[in-house]
């Protein structure tokens, strides 16, 4: 009977072990499977994000690109308006100096008085021409100016050791 009562005191000490060893299986086995659930929802928390993460740039890239198109659509539209402006210009600059060809011929025939009369209004016209020659250099050397600061304000991106 004395052997009874190992076997059995081993039998039962086995059973506890088995079913102690069980039991933290399958313990260990939820807590992996609560791993495994945190980490799939981690990942669709990160997917999700990205998503809009992305959403967000191509927003901002769709108001870059509208801006960029305005400006571009701006800056064609005054091209346009400064070519025609040109040709006025051009033409008018043939007429004067088919006028001015046509003046030459007539001086030969002119009297005095008449060429006198004539180079007080050219002297007149020179010095209009100047002071407009003047006020268009002024406003070229502003623009000049307003374009070195735009270029100088820009917004840069430094560089940092990082990121080279």
């Amino acid at each position: 009977m004395g052997r009874l009562t190992a076997y059995s005191g081993l039998l039962a000490a086995a059973m506890g072990a088995a079913l102690a060893w069980y039991f933290q299986a399958a313990r260990l086995g939820a807590d992996l499977a609560d791993e495994r659930l945190q980490a799939s929802q981690y990942r669709e928390q990160i997917a999700d994000e990205r998503t809009a993460a992305g959403r967000r740039l191509l927003a901002v890239e769709r108001t870059v690109n509208d801006k960029y198109q305005g400006a571009l659509n701006d800056a064609i539209s005054k091209q346009a308006t400064l070519q025609a402006a040109a040709d006025r210009a051009r033409r008018e600059r043939d007429g004067l100096r088919k006028q001015l060809s046509e003046a030459e011929q007539r001086f030969a025939d002119a009297s005095p008085a008449a060429l006198i009369e004539y180079a007080s209004t050219l002297n007149r016209v020179f010095g209009q021409c100047s002071q407009r020659y003047a006020e268009l250099a002024i406003r070229a050397d502003g623009h000049a100016v307003d374009a070195a600061t735009c270029r100088a304000a820009w917004p840069v991106i430094p560089q940092t050791k990082e990121s080279q």
